[in-house]
């Protein structure tokens, strides 16, 4: 809808990481994600935490790829389902550490959480929002976040690149676009005021206590972004021979 939409500035869309994932894996979808919009500002990053039922044996991320290269095939993940952003980063979790662990597709993530609880999946790639109460709590383990640098909610865990799984760098992004050409002086325009708000000292203290990253980048770092993750994603759902209906 927004795609098809006037390009005035009164109909826009909250794009997430998602949308650049959609564009490889479902081959169905109405809209070029890189070409019908113009990105505005990216108003949160939420980084992934590698986060495991405690009876796992692993302690440390680096304990855990050990125990799963010992026991390729043993270990399960859940996720939201395939072809989500909880699938992808497992996926190149797998790729980059030469790990065997079964993906299990759920609907949505709180089964998938309500089964890393109950100790049917071991271990899940899932949001820091999504995690965050359950890890404070002692109820799961978090081992690693996935985005090169560490969640402000989580700052005693240590990020993948940091050593078990060097250049590792993917979170879970939310931000707003409008339809593709629209007049630069309006996006603009929406962009100085959302950073005005991402800013504020409500809205940064609601997000990082939600788990949530304060971005508020420019509309050209956005576009960067999303053309560089489109290419990741493509490439990486070609190698999977990813295709979700």
């Amino acid at each position: 809808m927004v795609a098809k939409s006037s390009p005035d500035g009164y109909t826009l869309l909250m794009g997430a990481t998602h949308h650049s994932i959609a564009q490889s894996a479902y081959p169905k979808v109405p809209y070029d994600f890189g070409r019908d919009f113009s990105p505005i500002t990216v108003i949160a990053l939420v980084p992934n935490v590698v986060v495991v039922n405690p009876s796992v044996q692993a302690k440390t991320i680096e304990e855990f790829i050990a125990l799963a290269k010992q026991k390729p095939g043993s270990l399960n993940y859940g996720t939201a389902g395939s072809g989500t952003a909880h699938h992808l980063i497992g996926e190149m979790f797998k790729l980059k550490t030469g790990t065997d662990i079964v993906h299990v597709p759920y609907r949505g993530s709180a089964p998938a959480l309500a089964d890393l609880l109950g100790g049917q999946v071991q271990v899940m790639f899932d949001t820091v929002t999504s995690a965050l109460p359950q890890v404070k709590d002692g109820m799961t383990r978090a081992l690693a976040v996935t985005t090169a640098r560490r969640s402000t909610a989580l700052p005693d865990v240590p990020s993948l690149a940091e050593g078990a799984v060097p250049g590792f760098d993917v979170g879970t992004w939310f931000g707003l676009l409008a339809p593709a050409n629209t007049p630069p002086l309006i996006v603009e325009k929406l962009k100085r005021q959302l950073v005005e708000i991402i800013n504020s000292s409500e809205a940064k203290a609601r997000m990082l206590d939600l788990g949530a990253e304060p971005v508020g980048n420019s509309s050209a770092e956005m576009a960067a972004q999303i053309k560089r993750e489109l290419e990741t994603f493509a490439a990486l759902t070609k190698q999977l021979h990813l295709v979700v209906d």
